[in-house]
């Protein structure tokens, strides 16, 4: 992936499958954010980039693969010329980490519509179980360019 700049304006370029991988977050959800620092955490090759949904790289990202920047309340991973998200997004994130986040894959034998389910319900609760911020993660300056946006 390569961010090319120009005229004040950030363009995401994702050019192979390899890594690293997109991964957008609600930028003002407690449980998302505290997804990207378990993400982080179990991420030490540095795979995984992030970027909040409500940032300019999250809107194009997100209006380059059709899907609604207004409309999504779930993690999207991008994986070269594809974009996951709920309950497959997140599956493909933990495959990526290795043992023993990548045995959870084997939740992809359950229909892809009762997964999301469960996704969904705890996307509709989450602010009220785990809190909302007014503003997007600012990560530290270790952390910082793991951060697209």
């Amino acid at each position: 992936m390569r961010i090319r700049g120009g005229g004040g304006r950030r363009i995401l370029r994702m050019e192979r499958a390899k890594g690293p991988f997109l991964v957008l977050f609600d930028g003002h959800c407690n449980l998302c954010s505290g997804s990207v620092n378990w993400i982080i955490d179990r991420d030490p090759a540095g795979q995984f980039v992030f970027a909040s949904l409500q940032s300019p790289v999250g809107r194009e990202t997100l209006e380059r693969f059709g899907m609604d920047p207004g409309r999504i309340d779930s993690i999207v991973l991008v994986e070269g010329e594809r974009a996951y998200t709920k309950s497959t997004g997140a599956l493909r994130v933990a495959r990526r980490l290795g043992a023993p986040w990548r045995a959870l894959a084997f939740l992809t034998v359950i229909p892809a519509g009762i997964r999301d389910a469960v996704y969904d319900w705890i996307a509709r609760n989450r602010y009220r179980w785990f809190g909302r911020t007014d503003s997007c993660r600012v990560p530290t300056p270790e952390l910082r360019a793991r951060f697209v946006a």
